[in-house]
């Protein structure tokens, strides 16, 4: 398909040149004489650039017409490209509504290779703009529709590695099979089995959770399958295991990695039978309970050191659900911190660059912490660098808005940071939108 221009003009011999240059470069061109009717033509049709002079009535020199064209058009149609048509006494207020947005300008008469290479280079540009608006819709209609179909116990994420992991989370839920949560320290493994439970079929029974990994080798036993009255030193009454506790429901086994090889055999033996007593006690207790597990440790390699059991391994991950670290999925960063922040305070961007910048080595529960101690700190409803108390290095072009001295190399890594959404790159760099495309113009840089 065609691309379409709209010159908005009140000579109809510059529209006419145009229209003819632009038709021999296969560009689709329509002409309007007033602000007005430009206006009206942009609401009714769909166009994929603007030329816009910048005074229609007779004897005026000013500017301002154009100036009040280009802002109602960017009101309404903020992506949309515009270029100002301008003469040299115009230069500089043409120069300053680029800074606002406006994508280029070209002085009055035109070499015309200059504007079909500008021309061509902004229709590129808003084509690409355009399919990745259509993919973060498309991304957010898959989420949304999964939070629809799932529960996802409150979970807020925007990063394509979560959903993935949700995906199959949700998949699986209902099946009634062991499940083995890896990931490190923080990084919301206790949550990923929450929605499990929350999906499962087991769903309205006990959800009980457990740090094996914090149990010595003389409690693990009593804590999981209980003691009768007087069975060792300072127990005089029966004590309710978890696994009882957690009959026809779900048993949460967090830091399954660190449990005791004596822990390890007697789980085993309950996992394979159901079965156990009690410590002193010597009725046989039946269970039938769905096992979420979870670890921060690499299992095969303590199966090869000896110090877990390959046999049992293999009962607790018959589904492996791998949990990233939150470095590795900045996009969810905000998003949480948003949640943590309970919509009671607003971050600034310097503060909102410094979270995504920061490696975060304590993950989703750093982050929470981060949170907590910003909000009492603030003195007001907004949230800066000065009371997330962490420290980020970052590039000179977001400490200084607007910075024109941006390197080809920030622009690459900025957009790689940001999964190539330019809009999302141009925030990192401290530049409008419009701004980062000319840079990548200027560097030849796409996506």
């Amino acid at each position: 398909m065609k691309a379409r221009i709209l010159v908005i003009d009140d000579n109809p011999d510059i529209a006419h040149a145009l229209k003819v240059l632009f038709t021999i470069n296969n560009i689709d061109c329509e002409h309007q004489l007033t602000p007005e009717l430009g206006l009206a033509a942009l609401s009714e049709e769909h166009y994929d650039l603007v030329m816009q002079d910048m005074n229609f009535t007779k004897d005026t020199t000013s500017g301002e017409e154009g100036i009040e064209l280009f802002n109602e058009i960017r009101q309404h149609f903020d992506d949309l490209p515009i270029i100002l048509m301008t003469a040299w006494t115009h230069l500089e207020t043409a120069v300053d509504l680029v800074k606002l947005g406006a994508s280029d300008y070209i002085g009055k008469p035109w070499d015309d290779d200059k504007l079909i290479v500008t021309v061509n280079n902004l229709l590129e540009l808003g084509e690409l703009q355009h399919a990745q608006r259509s993919s973060a819709i498309k991304h957010n209609k898959q989420r949304q529709a999964l939070a629809d179909k799932y529960d996802l116990c409150g979970l807020r994420f925007q990063s394509d590695a979560m959903f993935n992991l949700l995906q199959i989370t949700t998949q699986i839920a209902h099946a009634d099979v062991s499940v083995l949560i890896t990931g490190p320290n923080g990084a919301g493994k206790e949550k990923i089995a929450e929605i499990v439970q929350a999906n499962s079929s087991c769903k309205t029974g006990p959800f009980i959770k457990v740090n094996v990994g914090a149990l010595s080798p003389e409690l693990m036993a009593a804590e999981l399958f209980g003691a009768e009255a007087g069975s060792y030193t300072g127990i005089t009454k029966r004590r309710i295991g978890r696994f009882e506790l957690a009959d026809q429901g779900t048993l949460f086994l967090d830091e399954i990695g660190n449990l005791s090889l004596d822990g390890q055999a007697k789980l085993l033996r309950v996992l394979e039978t159901g079965e156990f007593e009690r410590i002193g006690g010597s009725e046989t207790i039946k269970v039938k309970v769905r096992i979420i597990s979870a670890t921060n440790t690499d299992i095969k390699a303590a199966i090869i050191k000896g110090s877990f059991r390959e046999d049992l391994y293999y009962r607790l991950n018959v589904i492996e659900l791998p949990l990233t670290a939150l470095n590795q999925r900045k996009a969810d960063i905000l998003p949480l911190a948003e949640l943590f922040l309970a919509n009671q305070f607003q971050l600034t961007e310097m503060a909102s660059q410094t979270l995504k910048h920061y490696a975060w080595p304590g993950n989703i529960r750093e982050l929470k912490n981060v949170m907590q101690r910003a909000s009492l700190l603030a003195t007001d409803k907004l949230i800066d660098c000065d009371v997330l108390g962490i420290e980020v290095d970052l590039p000179n072009t977001m400490m200084q808005k607007g910075n024109d001295e941006v390197t080809e190399g920030e622009i690459n890594a900025a957009l790689d940071n940001a999964s190539g959404v330019v809009s999302e790159a141009a925030k990192q760099l401290g530049l409008s939108r419009s701004a980062l495309y000319r840079r990548m113009k200027k560097f030849e840089i796409t996506l």
